[in-house]
């Protein structure tokens, strides 16, 4: 289980979680504010992006469905491509 503490950078709380002894910054928490959202949807659009969360949950996660994966990877890049976290993963 991972230690979560709070950080305030420019009157921004970011949550950052511990876990055996490596520190997971939160970049949502980082960008929060009026552009917070578009800079979260531009960077779920790159496919640099997408195959870099497809990697971590590769190797993190017993339960990722690579095959499902490779559909948002496919189209990642595309003008047309748009995704939500929510869904990606």
């Amino acid at each position: 289980m991972s230690k979560i503490s709070i950080i305030t950078v420019q009157d921004i709380q970011i949550s950052i979680a511990t876990e055996n002894n490596d520190d997971y910054i939160c970049l949502t928490d980082m960008v929060k504010g009026q552009e917070g959202e578009d800079h979260i949807r531009n960077w779920m659009r790159n496919r640099n992006a997408i195959e870099f969360l497809g990697t971590w949950e590769l190797m993190h996660n017993p339960a990722f469905k690579g095959v499902e994966f490779d559909a948002f990877l496919h189209e990642a890049g595309a003008n047309r491509f748009s995704n939500s976290r929510g869904n990606l993963l």
